[in-house]
């Protein structure tokens, strides 16, 4: 069995044995209109890209626009569809990756509602072919709002998983443990403001994680500073885009953060 196939058979393994492990968060801050800018960085300082995050609600559906738009054109855009009724639960999310940025192209769709999961490619002659296929998910999916459930925890919460389809192979379960990290003083606007540093760990463990290392595909964890009170935002995010490649340092226009 080549390299490969054994990592994916490994994620089958590790995936059919956690799939019932639902841990969804309860809705604390009912989500709002919304429209922000953050500024993209490597891991040298220079900016790659600009961020945008567009929030819209209707009824008990809200839908986030996420896009990364880099300076070389690549383009780094998720939609994501969620209900906030008591829990937060995924209706629909996609996500693109394409450009010089990105070592492979993704065009990933979730149908929660639906179970259907659609892949697309495109071809060298520019034909784009679709492939969908229809699996058991489950209720703590949390593909695309992520940062939405850490504004519904508080920085003492216990650990916790929740569930994220990889685009890998048609789409692959995995779990990542979220945890608080502590705190980190940020400035902004004239003012000195804490937030809660939050630790999102993919878990790849036992054969699946020795392999995914020494093949080069274990994604390094994710960083996500959190403004609490009233009004909380996602205010940092540093970590690696769909879990593989170049670490990215994304922060809110005009904020600063000590080290």
């Amino acid at each position: 069995m080549r390299l490969n196939d054994l990592l994916v058979a490994a994620f089958l393994l590790i995936t059919m044995g956690t799939a019932t492990l639902a841990e969804k968060i309860s809705v604390k801050h009912i989500q709002l209109p919304d429209h922000g800018f953050m500024v993209a960085r490597s891991e040298t300082g220079k900016i790659i890209a600009r961020f945008e995050f567009l929030q819209t609600v209707q009824g008990d559906e809200v839908t986030i626009g996420l896009t990364y738009h880099f300076v070389d054109g690549s383009i780094d855009e998720e939609t994501t569809t969620f209900t906030q009724q008591g829990m937060f639960r995924l209706i629909r999310n996609h996500h693109i990756q394409k450009g010089p940025f990105f070592a492979k192209p993704i065009d990933f769709t979730v149908d929660a509602a639906t179970g259907i999961v659609t892949t697309r490619t495109t071809d060298k002659n520019g034909k784009i072919h679709a492939e969908s296929e229809h699996m058991g998910l489950p209720d703590d999916l949390a593909n695309g709002f992520v940062g939405t459930l850490l504004l519904n925890v508080s920085r003492n919460t216990a650990p916790f998983r929740v569930g994220i389809l990889a685009p890998i192979e048609g789409g692959r379960l995995i779990r990542i443990l979220i945890s608080p990290e502590g705190e980190q003083t940020f400035h902004m606007a004239g003012q000195s403001l804490k937030a809660t540093v939050f630790r999102i760990h993919p878990e790849l463990g036992g054969i699946v994680g020795v392999i995914a290392q020494l093949i080069g595909l274990q994604p390094k964890d994710v960083m996500v500073w959190v403004l609490e009170g009233e009004d909380p935002a996602v205010v940092r995010i540093v970590g690696q885009l769909g879990g593989y490649g170049p670490v990215v340092s994304s922060e809110l226009e005009g904020a600063s953060f000590e080290k």
